[in-house]
């Protein structure tokens, strides 16, 4: 059986993104910290989990169908 789970809630999207972000940073001057972005990483991933839920909820008050 497979897990299957929304993108916003996947610790390797984040860390991709944080990674691309990052890298793109360093390009213009700045630098991140290893340390900085395994946080980022983190916080992004616990924000997108957060953020699902919270569109879960509003979709099911919004729903036209009884649960049953």
């Amino acid at each position: 059986m497979t897990d299957i789970k929304p993108w916003w809630q996947s610790r390797t999207l984040w860390g991709a993104i944080v990674t691309i972000a990052s890298a793109t940073l360093g390009l213009l001057g700045s630098d991140i910290a290893e340390t900085d972005r395994e946080a980022l990483t983190g916080l992004l991933t616990s924000l997108g989990a957060a953020l699902g839920g919270l569109i879960a909820i509003v979709g099911r008050l919004k729903a036209k169908n009884r649960i049953g």
